[in-house]
């Protein structure tokens, strides 16, 4: 857990480089683990500081790194390989990812029939998050992983997290039931009616409601999700696998209806809800999987760390690493992934296309400038168990660089940082000095 007195963290507590930073970074590089190249990096250490963890949750400071991307990649293929990892769930929409669930399990031992989805996945904005060529080469060794598996506890799933394709999941709903029990198919299709005003733009569903121009659709959903967990004893039995994905389809609508609802009316309880959704989503591939089942996580550096230590807590705001923390404790091993500079794939307004922007050096009051100032390149930095006196050095709060799907290079000292304590926020930190933007398989 933090340490005490995170919870007044803010922007105006950053600090200011000073004359100890120099010998901070001799600290630093004496606890660093370098590496030249990732495909060679020695994962040893870090796979023996994550021990018997059964939840890794690996971050990025934005969503269009490929060095972030690879990163985790590597480090996901030792989890699986040397650690029984059975399971890869990412920031990304339920419905999308359970086309390269039944992509990576199509010719394993895994033969059992999957759920078929009329969908492409990760179509939508920001379709460069999850439609690169990095991610493909997760996709493509996690197929043949599992081609080559030698029992079925070896197969891994992939899982989306995410409820932002709600009318994606809402089809997958209606195609399970409408194969298993067409009144209760007429039924929901009848309650989600109420949604379909707002398939082309959900943003704008909360300001309707606020504004009195539209009526919510909360109950309408909730009926749906409540009708088919109380069904659970006649449906399960024909086809756990189909069941299991109609009722965390049907929880995602229920959960992403009440997210878009307040998102433009009360960005903090809509933040809530989502990284709560994010753990929910979490707990029940888990419990599907059973006891010794272990996930690998993918998302963005604000939804891995401890929220507790940085100026989230201060606005309230919950992450799914400090869930993750305060449900598994030292079982669950939380890594951040940043850069002091470099290029990425970023729109520079929500719905635009991708662009390919500069990321300028890091602030000089940020935790990235000062491992900048380590004169090793990439390294990875152990932040559970590492120097006491390092730990104390590094605790004092610091700017920490943040990079989302929307960014503009012209506006990233001002908007692309928050407050944070790296050592509270995470486990283990990974810095590379330069990095480069992410390459779009829909784009040469």
């Amino acid at each position: 857990p933090p340490a005490s007195g995170q919870d007044t963290i803010s922007r105006s507590s950053a600090t200011q480089e000073s004359a100890e930073d120099l010998a901070l970074t001799q600290l630093i590089l004496d606890s660093t683990e370098p590496f030249t190249d990732i495909d060679t990096a020695n994962l040893d250490g870090l796979m023996r500081r994550i021990g018997d963890a059964r939840v890794v949750l690996l971050g990025e400071a934005s969503h269009g790194t490929r060095e972030f991307y690879r990163m985790r990649t590597s480090i996901t293929r030792e989890l699986v390989e040397r650690k029984g990892f059975n399971i890869v769930a990412i920031e990304g929409e339920w419905p999308d990812a359970s086309v390269i669930d039944h992509f990576i399990r199509a010719g394993g031992r895994d033969a059992r029939e999957q759920p078929v989805y009329r969908i492409r996945p990760f179509a939508d904005f920001p379709k460069w998050m999850w439609r690169n060529h990095s991610v493909r080469e997760l996709t493509d060794w996690l197929r043949a992983h599992n081609r080559s598996a030698r029992s079925e506890d070896e197969i891994v799933s992939f899982y989306g997290l995410d409820v932002y394709n709600l009318f994606g999941s809402i089809q997958v709903v209606l195609d399970y039931l409408r194969g298993i029990d067409p009144i209760m198919a007429g039924f929901a299709n009848r309650e989600y009616r109420c949604m379909l005003p707002w398939q082309k733009n959900l943003l704008d569903y909360g300001r309707a409601i606020q504004a009195g121009k539209a009526r919510s659709c909360t109950n309408h959903v909730a009926r749906v999700y409540q009708a088919l967990a109380e069904r659970r004893a006649a449906l399960e039995p024909q086809d756990k696998l189909r069941y299991f994905h109609a009722l965390q389809n049907a929880r995602l609508i229920f959960n992403g209806e009440q997210i878009f609802r307040t998102m433009k009316v009360d960005g903090t309880r809509s933040w809530n809800l989502r990284d709560t959704n994010l753990f929910e989503s979490l707990q029940a591939v888990l419990r599907y999987h059973g006891p010794s089942a272990k996930a690998v996580v993918w998302a963005h550096n604000a939804h891995v760390g401890d929220s507790r230590a940085t100026e989230m807590q201060r606005k309230g705001e919950i992450s799914l690493g400090r869930l993750a923390r305060e449900e598994y404790g030292n079982n669950a091993y939380l890594v951040g992934l940043s850069t002091h500079h470099g290029t990425v794939a970023a729109s520079r307004r929500w719905n635009d296309p991708v662009a390919f922007q500069q990321v300028p050096p890091a602030r000089r009051d940020s935790y990235e400038y000062l491992l900048h100032q380590v004169p090793v390149d990439n390294f990875m930095l152990p932040l559970r168990r590492n120097n006491n006196l390092l730990l104390e050095k590094l605790r004092p709060t610091r700017l920490v660089r943040t990079i989302g799907v929307a960014y503009r290079t012209e506006q990233d000292t001002e908007q692309a940082y928050y407050a944070a304590s790296l050592p509270d926020q995470y486990d283990e930190f990974i810095f590379f000095d330069e990095t480069h933007a992410v390459q779009p398989i829909d784009q040469p």
